[in-house]
């Protein structure tokens, strides 16, 4: 998951007020705690000596496929909290 992966997923729609609403905003949620769950697991996971950059990707792409996984199935409840705000406001 990247930003771009996640930018190419809200398309924007123009509002009355001129402001750009996501067409997504569910989904743009989920993936933005998702991304906030990988970074989260990379700052946990410490590099061990003799650990090479094979190991490291590999670590990596586990993480973020987790946080995926994780998010999808509700996470830690951010993609509702900010769901919820983002229906509030519009």
């Amino acid at each position: 998951m990247d930003v771009i992966s996640l930018s190419n997923s809200v398309t924007a729609v123009p509002s009355g007020d001129g402001i750009a609403k996501p067409k997504n905003a569910p989904e743009a949620a989920q993936q933005f705690e998702a991304l906030l769950l990988a970074q989260m697991l990379r700052s946990a996971h410490t590099q061990e000596d003799g650990q090479d950059s094979t190991t490291e990707t590999t670590w990596d792409m586990a993480a973020q496929q987790f946080a995926q996984v994780l998010s999808k199935n509700g996470g830690f409840g951010l993609a509702k909290l900010i769901n919820r705000s983002l229906e509030r406001k519009s």
